[in-house]
């Protein structure tokens, strides 16, 4: 990566227990939420990243979070606000990458049998398939999305036609951060000419092959785990997770993964196709980054990747309430009588308009989740008005993960939080340096089933952070309590890999 515009990396200043400043020359300075330990994990490319992305054109504010590490262009862990440009490196090739939660009424005993955990995972992968291909026709029981309802979810998200058309509970929606996105000038019609013109200009060699992924996981860190429940002793805490819909002792499936190879194709075909305006206009990339290329706010090349990224967006939308759906028909096939309701559906890899410092501005989050407490304006007419939304935080299957609830407290980081745990080792790096024996050993001490015969290495709890010290930045600095913890039974995940 060059970095024409690279600086000696300044110290970052502590302003509290989990927060600290990073001076940036002629800018205001970068939020930094995380204890000392998780700052001083921060990689070096990491921290000149951030300092790039501080200094790119429109940039009003940039903040870090403490999974944050190195990424294309802009760090994974970041929140970029521009009121006056939009980037599509600050949110990354899958478009709306997210995590959503299905409540079960099932008690946890339920799941204490390994047999039970095993015909569940059999029943699951039976129809969503993982993995980089990962076709609904790929699997025996995938729910099959005809052409034009494929196209139909693409333009119109989780709309109530396209929630009966793929056997989706139309109130799902409702549990959505984003139920549905809009084209540049706030139409889904234009997001129906978009998608035209890019079938005619070709770009979609195979679009209907691509549209048959809904209702499937892709690969690397996107998964689905089977959880307990286990809500928080705090009378205040435990009153936002029952107000949830949450089930103390019960089991619950959280799912994250993306817009796969629809959402892949719109984002890179974007990137290349400014990076290519850049060269031919003569315009330096920031800091010689050309992952850090941009569009001014109301040209044709921003409009056109605001529709992209909305085309992508409602793709990993109705992908994640297609997968619950078949989520709960393969565990009432394993218990029958199972029912089910969605927690929540939220997204941290977007951009989204929103009110910043009283300035409407694009709010990039980049492996970075919305936090909206109670009484935000935003969550007005919603179900958590009162209570602000839930936050799904993967940890890693042994530390487990958490549901939390934002606190005023997040205004200072642009009303966001982390993603997860984030990356300790890359993914060649875990490879090498982790023995499959005990990660493997180390899956079975905590009695958690998987569909792979090896576990992957670089999807190895030690391939994360220490979750807990994450989580403890996050409360210290004040913008989120935890509201419930999962404790993993089972993980279902792109074996394919693994088992070469």
């Amino acid at each position: 990566m060059s970095n024409a515009a690279e600086q000696t990396n300044p110290k970052m200043i502590p302003t509290g227990e989990a927060t600290a400043i990073l001076p940036v020359e002629d800018r205001t300075p970068i939020t930094i939420i995380g204890t000392e330990a998780i700052r001083n994990g921060f990689d070096s490319t990491c921290v000149q990243q951030a300092i790039n992305t501080r200094r790119c054109p429109g940039v009003s504010k940039l903040v870090i979070n403490p999974d944050a590490h190195a990424g294309y262009g802009a760090p994974i862990g970041s929140v970029l606000v521009s009121p006056s440009h939009i980037y599509p490196g600050p949110v990354g090739v899958d478009v709306k990458c997210s995590m959503s939660l299905l409540q079960l009424d099932l008690a946890g005993e339920a799941v204490d049998d390994r047999k039970t955990r095993r015909a569940m995972i059999e029943a699951i992968c039976e129809r969503i398939p993982t993995g980089p291909g990962g076709g609904s026709r790929s699997v025996r029981k995938g729910r099959r999305i005809g052409a034009d309802d494929a196209r139909m979810a693409v333009v119109e998200g989780a709309s109530p036609a396209v929630c009966r058309a793929v056997g989706v509970p139309e109130e799902w929606a409702k549990r959505c951060e984003d139920s549905a996105h809009v084209g540049h000038d706030g139409s889904a019609d234009a997001l129906m000419d978009r998608l035209s013109r890019l079938e005619q200009a070709g770009l979609f060699a195979h679009l209907d092959e691509k549209l048959q992924q809904l209702g499937s996981y892709g690969g690397g860190n996107h998964f689905g785990e089977c959880e307990l429940v286990q809500i928080s002793d705090d009378p205040r805490r435990k009153q936002v997770a029952e107000a949830f819909g949450l089930k103390d002792g019960h089991i619950a499936f959280l799912s994250h993964c993306g817009s796969r190879g629809f959402g892949n194709i719109l984002a890179t075909n974007q990137f290349a196709k400014l990076a290519a305006l850049f060269t031919k206009w003569d315009t330096p990339f920031p800091s010689g980054d050309k992952h850090l290329v941009y569009a001014p706010l109301g040209t044709g090349e921003a409009n056109l990747y605001l529709d992209d990224m909305a085309l992508g967006a409602n793709f990993a939308t109705v992908n994640h309430m297609l997968i619950n759906a078949l989520i709960l028909e393969a565990v009432q096939e394993v218990i029958p009588g199972t029912t089910g309701r969605l927690i929540y559906f939220i997204s941290h890899n977007i951009a989204r308009q929103e009110v910043v410092d009283n300035q409407l501005a694009w709010v990039h989050r980049k492996g970075a989740t919305r936090a909206f407490p109670a009484g935000h304006y935003a969550l007005k007419d919603t179900p958590f008005a009162e209570t602000g939304h839930p936050i799904l935080l993967p940890g890693n299957p042994t530390q487990g993960s958490v549901v939390m609830v934002a606190e005023e407290g997040a205004q200072k980081s642009c009303y966001s939080v982390n993603h997860g745990a984030g990356r300790a080792m890359g993914r060649k790096a875990a490879i090498r340096a982790l023995d499959q024996q005990q990660v493997n050993r180390e899956m079975d001490d905590a009695d958690i089933l998987s569909n792979c015969r090896n576990y992957p290495k670089d999807e190895a709890p030690k391939a994360y952070k220490d979750f807990t010290e994450v989580l403890r930045s996050v409360e210290l600095a004040g913008l989120a309590s935890t509201v419930a913890r999962l404790k993993a039974r089972f993980v279902v995940k792109d074996a394919s890999g693994a088992d070469d």
